[in-house]
């Protein structure tokens, strides 16, 4: 299976996903294997919410449409291209690649086991039992595609055997279990990141109004959702508030309801300074994570100040969201919009699966 098939597998993978949105999905002509997949698919988004309670479907449709944008003959000839020499070699040998993914939001594996296939090796899966449908559904889509995938994809529900290299996420702790239990294998062990923004008072409402986004995409549960603010000495948080009042109706989902109602009242009981709007908190906090329904937030004097102490606490965030206050910050609502060559943790997943022996 050459590169060029594989890469023409995906982008048709890409077309089927571009025809369901949350507004109207819509058969199109052309898109190959709809008899089979399309009614199922479009079954099983409806589904997903109770196989796990934040999987609506609105945020399901969005994980869609993001993979849908990305996996485009465009993107990924951008992607590859950089790696050309590294495909081109003649010595490489076929890996198993054990991936064991992560739950916290829909599809957040796809880019690991997308990265696996593409670089011609193995991919042994272990889902997460918070999403243990959407991945398998699609991975019967590109073995339709082309059967010769069949023998590239192997999802298992039990131990984990017969593999080369490994790429687990999870958090803190679990990681420290794969770093031991993994030590004489290749791997690349994700931990626990958070994601944050950078005010300086200048940004409009609409750059707010963005920040919103970032914050409440799937229900904030991803490492590239916003949970932490640095803003400076003396910021007033009316604008901000103005702006994300649009994302109220978040407090009508259940999951969240309560996880509000519990984070403010542990909040409230141990005497903590509190912003409440209603369906969102902030607290003054020096932490990254901050719990679901919560924003932390701090203060700061020096923006040169601020750049070294987030370049010195790099390894706890994910990506930073600013007006162009911080080298190679998101725009404000884009963190949910990652390209195919923006790797978690900022790990070149490709070099490691080329190059690793």
């Amino acid at each position: 299976m050459t590169l060029e098939t594989k890469k023409s597998v995906f982008v048709e993978l890409g077309k089927f996903l571009s025809q369901f949105s949350e507004k109207q999905s819509e058969k199109k002509s052309g898109v190959l294997y709809n008899d089979i997949f399309f009614d199922d698919f479009e079954k099983l988004i409806h589904l997903s919410q109770s196989h796990n309670g934040w999987y609506t479907p609105e945020q399901v449709y969005f994980a869609i449409k993001s993979w849908a944008e990305a996996l485009t003959d465009e993107n990924i000839e951008k992607w590859l291209s950089k790696y050309t020499a590294d495909f081109a070699q003649n010595d490489r040998k076929e890996k198993t690649v054990a991936l064991i993914l992560a739950g916290n939001i829909p599809l957040v594996g796809f880019h690991d086991f997308l990265s696996v296939l593409i670089t011609g090796n193995k991919a042994v899966i272990k889902t997460s039992s918070n999403d243990q449908h959407l991945l398998p559904f699609l991975a019967k889509y590109l073995i339709a595609v082309d059967e010769s995938l069949k023998d590239k994809i192997t999802f298992v529900d039990g131990k984990l055997e017969n593999f080369d290299t490994v790429i687990a996420t999870g958090s803190n702790n679990t990681a420290r279990y794969f770093e031991y239990y993994f030590k004489d294998k290749p791997s690349i062990i994700r931990k626990n990141r958070n994601s944050t923004a950078v005010l300086n008072g200048k940004e409009s409402h609409e750059q707010l109004e963005a920040l919103g986004e970032d914050i409440f995409r799937y229900f904030g549960l991803g490492c590239r959702n916003v949970s932490k603010l640095f803003v400076p000495k003396g910021y007033s948080f009316d604008a901000f508030f103005q702006a994300i009042f649009k994302y109220q109706d978040v407090i009508h989902y259940e999951k969240y309801a309560n996880n509000y109602d519990y984070n403010k009242a542990v909040f409230l009981m141990s005497n903590f300074k509190l912003t409440d709007n209603g369906f969102i908190t902030l607290k003054e906090d020096s932490s990254y994570a901050s719990p679901i329904s919560s924003v932390f937030f701090e203060y700061y004097e020096n923006l040169e100040d601020l750049k070294s102490r987030l370049k010195t606490d790099e390894e706890q965030i994910q990506c930073i969201v600013s007006n162009n206050l911080i080298e190679n910050s998101v725009s404000f609502g884009q963190t949910q919009n990652p390209q195919l060559w923006d790797y978690a943790d900022n790990v070149d997943t490709i070099t490691f699966l080329l190059t690793t022996k």
